[in-house]
């Protein structure tokens, strides 16, 4: 781990649940637990495909009240999460430049509210799971994008952690940031306010700027590594991670098209040749 004697960002409070927290003793029980992320995830792609099977014959829930609350809660659980750790990451880029905020842990080491927030960051995977539930119990289309990132990001996520990497800090800002936004939007929508379509399509867009992101950060943490400077991160866990956001990047993309585009292009086409 990369000890770098540099400073911690001024906050105005610090709750004594923040100052308690241990890092190091909560990383060497993360380390010898990593078995239950994968077998959290093999129960919910068993419980996704079982769900599926079991509301084939049966009407669809409803689930309104509920969901209002679920989405209320992850949104709120997300901007807290959001403001928490985003000052550390500014203070790094604002005094020691892209470098320490690419490969330096700090955010762990030396800030308590960042490494607390960074933790429940990784926790908040299997509880984000409850998407799935209420997709599946309202017989909502369920598409491939939607199980895999949930399985992919906890399994990476859990890894990341356990070997401190520098490069988490982008990953868990910029996930409470995004997901600030995009519960926010499903709240609204579980609210039944009336949205313009131009607002998922923002959601969607934010998205891929942080697939994009992704990619950018592990392409830099590689150069560093390649230079032979010190970087606390792992060929493997670069190789991993750029992996995992490329295919996001490519799916989202995807996703983006065929939802938002891909009916603009068809009417196009039509008038196109409407007038030839």
């Amino acid at each position: 781990m990369i000890e770098v004697n540099v400073s911690v960002p001024l906050r105005y409070h610090v709750f004594d649940f923040e100052s308690s927290y241990k890092h190091n003793e909560y990383i060497q029980w993360m380390k010898g637990q990593w078995s239950i992320g994968y077998t959290l995830c093999v129960i919910y792609v068993i419980a996704i495909f079982s769900g599926q099977y079991l509301m084939k014959t049966r009407p669809k829930f409803e689930f309104r009240r509920p969901l209002v609350f679920w989405n209320v809660f992850l949104a709120v659980f997300s901007i807290i999460g959001a403001s928490r750790t985003y000052p550390e990451m500014s203070h790094i880029l604002r005094n020691y430049g892209w470098y320490h905020s690419v490969c330096n842990s700090s955010f762990l080491t030396r800030d308590k509210v960042s490494a607390f927030w960074t933790f429940l960051f990784i926790w908040s995977k299997p509880v984000e799971f409850g998407d799935t539930f209420f997709i599946v119990a309202r017989k909502q289309p369920l598409i491939f994008l939607h199980w895999y990132h949930h399985v992919t990001v906890l399994l990476y996520s859990w890894f990341a952690y356990m070997e401190s990497a520098g490069t988490v800090r982008w990953f868990t800002v910029m996930n409470y940031s995004v997901h600030s936004i995009m519960y926010t939007y499903f709240a609204m929508r579980a609210l039944r306010f009336k949205l313009p379509k131009q607002l998922a399509m923002v959601v969607t867009f934010l998205q891929l700027i942080q697939m994009f992101l992704g990619c950018a950060v592990n392409i830099w943490a590689y150069k560093y590594l390649q230079r032979d400077l010190v970087c606390q991160v792992s060929y493997l866990n670069i190789t991993l991670s750029f992996g995992m956001y490329l295919s996001y990047l490519l799916l989202f993309a995807q996703f983006f098209y065929r939802s938002y585009l891909a009916g603009i292009h068809q009417k196009f086409k039509i008038m196109k040749n409407k007038t030839t």
